[in-house]
């Protein structure tokens, strides 16, 4: 957080409107004119952008909406409140998002959309999913700033969606997005707001506030800084950890990437290997906090499997220091080798 980030949020405090108006209008466009989409709606968490996305496009009770189980819990809670059945996709081994293939073996004459989430930070080609003419929806909530093919993640899908928590990209808080076409964000406007209505069509309370909206306009300013601080750290894990054995970093994706997580791949059980680093003073941690099939008991995801028991998170984040940075390798090739 910055000075001017405190200036702005203060200026909201003095004016005495804290509520969703001006500020949050003006971040609307401002969001929408860096995803190169139509419209925006701003809401309170992207967890909340998931499900209004999906209402968007009339997921309900009969429907099915496949979603990747190497993710977080959110997809499939935004899915069951609509009413409609998750579907869970394998994992892609090279990409760490959804694959293609498997998500187009999970179709069925139910499923009304399918979730693709840019994964740590890694913007995906949306073509495979595009031609399995479904309704897409982006999850962009690890990868604003990406661009793939000269297009920003978020313009391609039916619906994006975005989130604002305190450790994404940038932040507003607490606080998420929904784009696309103007007619279904305005559905997602109408159903963020119950108050003063004359139907008693069901709607929520799932706005952002203006306090919330000018913390996220100064972040959205800097998040092109914010961005290539984040790809200067993993140019340098990169150095440091490509000649250490039994740790396989991400190459560099040029501006496909924007790193949200440094997510490098080990041969070492992962219990132990977190704990080695805990004691040495780093918090790394597995960057999905466990595949969504096993919450359900369920079986036949191979890759996401092997994902979760090889995969892990290192520190990346605009304030990361570079002895930090440097500080973080030298553990890892250390408690590697132990």
């Amino acid at each position: 957080m910055s000075v001017e980030d405190a200036e702005r949020v203060a200026r909201v405090v003095r004016s005495g409107h804290l509520a969703q108006g001006a500020e949050v209008e003006a971040f609307e466009r401002e969001l929408a004119a860096r995803l190169g989409v139509a419209a925006v709606a701003a809401v309170s968490s992207g967890s909340a952008a998931l499900e209004l996305s999906l209402r968007a496009l009339d997921v309900g009770h009969g429907d099915e909406v496949v979603v990747p189980t190497y993710a977080c819990d959110a997809l499939h809670h935004a899915v069951t409140r609509c009413g409609a059945t998750p579907v869970l996709a394998d994992a892609d081994p090279e990409t760490l998002g959804p694959a293609a293939k498997d998500v187009a073996r999970r179709l069925t004459r139910r499923t009304r959309a399918v979730v693709v989430v840019h994964p740590f930070g890694l913007g995906l080609d949306l073509d495979e999913f595009l031609a399995l003419g479904v309704p897409v929806v982006e999850d962009c909530a690890q990868a604003i700033g990406a661009r793939v093919a000269g297009r920003s993640v978020g313009s391609r899908g039916a619906m994006a969606v975005c989130s604002f928590y305190a450790t994404k990209l940038l932040t507003t808080g607490e606080g998420g997005a929904v784009a696309g076409a103007p007619e279904r964000v305005a559905r997602v406007r109408d159903a963020r707001d119950y108050d003063e209505r004359e139907d008693l069509v069901p709607r929520f309370n799932f706005k952002l506030t203006d306090i919330q909206a000018a913390l996220g306009r100064s972040q959205l300013g800097r998040l092109d800084a914010f961005i290539a601080r984040r790809r200067a750290i993993a140019a340098r894990y990169r150095t440091l950890l490509a000649p250490v054995a039994g740790c396989r970093p991400p190459g560099d994706q040029g501006e496909r990437h924007v790193f949200h997580r440094f997510v490098v791949t080990v041969e070492r059980p992962l219990g132990q290997l977190l704990e080695g680093l805990a004691g040495k003073g780093v918090t790394a941690r597995r960057p999905v906090f466990r595949p969504i099939h096993r919450a359900l008991g369920l079986d036949g995801y191979p890759e996401a499997d092997r994902l979760w028991t090889q995969c892990l998170s290192l520190p990346c984040y605009p304030s990361l220091a570079d002895a930090e940075v440097e500080a973080v390798g030298a553990a890892l090739a250390e408690a590697l080798h132990a």
